[in-house]
Order: structure tokens, then C-alpha cells, then sequence
């Protein structure tokens, strides 16, 4: 049924919709135990904060942190599966990692938790639906 996937990514940032995103993407990991799912977390570099050590060190626990309890939640899962920080902008970050691991499928929230909001979609999402050269999944 869902043997055209081979990889799925899952943009995490611990938002709501991300979580249901995960779940979405575990789902449909569940019926091909050859698909591999990919969670990424990208530390936005773009804030100007973050280049304060102690703000950095935060962020990056904070992030690690949230990895892990993805780790937990992906161990039932037959899959192979992997998570992973990366420091850029979030939108063309999430694009990039698409292409390079030549995912078939990107699976995410509709919104994050970013405090701006667009009419439909959020700008990184917006942006991931319309830059990425696979399918995007938006789970609302």
C-alpha cells in the first residue's frame, strides 16, 4: 500500500501539531516496515539571541531534551528510524535536509510555535509546502 515511500521526515519543534505530525507519520510508518522516518529539529540560528552562549546551551538542551522523548516514542516502531538536531532557518533548513536525504514524503504540522500566523498556513510550512521536491503531508 505505501511501498512508494522509503523515507518519511517529520520537522519537529514540540508544538502540538508537530506531535500530531509524529503520530501521523508513525502511523503510516507502521504498514511498511521498510519506510525509515527521519525527525529533524532545527535550532533557528537566524535570532540573533542565539548567538549568546547562554542562550545557545538552553536552546540546544532544550532540544536535545525533545529529541529524546521523540526517541522513546519512536521504539515501538519496527522502523528504522532517526532524529536529529540541525542549527540553520528553520524554513530552507527543513527544505534543504528534504532533498539531500532524498525523503519521499515530509509529514508536519500546519502551524508551530512560532507566535506569527499567516492566513492558512504557517510561513515555515507555507514554505516547506512550496519549495520541497516531495509530497508534503499537513496535519491540522
Amino acid at each position: 500500500m505505501l511501498n512508494i515511500y522509503k523515507k518519511i521526515v517529520v520537522p519537529f519543534d514540540n508544538s502540538e501539531l508537530s506531535k500530531k505530525a509524529l503520530e501521523t507519520a508513525k502511523t503510516l510508518a507502521k504498514y511498511e516496515e521498510n519506510i525509515e522516518l527521519d525527525v529533524i529539529m532545527v535550532v533557528d540560528t537566524v535570532n540573533t539571541f542565539y548567538y549568546y552562549d547562554p542562550v545557545r546551551e538552553t536552546v540546544k538542551k532544550e532540544t536535545k531534551e525533545a529529541l529524546n522523548e521523540v526517541e522513546q516514542k519512536l521504539k515501538d516502531l519496527p522502523n528504522k528510524t532517526k532524529t536529529l538536531l540541525i542549527e540553520g532557518h528553520p524554513a530552507s533548513t527543513i527544505v534543504d535536509f528534504v532533498k539531500e536525504s532524498n525523503a519521499d514524503l515530509v509529514v508536519m504540522g500546519s502551524r508551530g510555535l512560532s507566535g506569527l500566523k499567516e492566513v492558512f498556513l504557517g510561513s515555515v510550512s507555507h514554505h516547506v509546502v512550496q519549495k520541497s521536491n516531495c509530497p508534503v503531508y499537513i496535519v491540522k
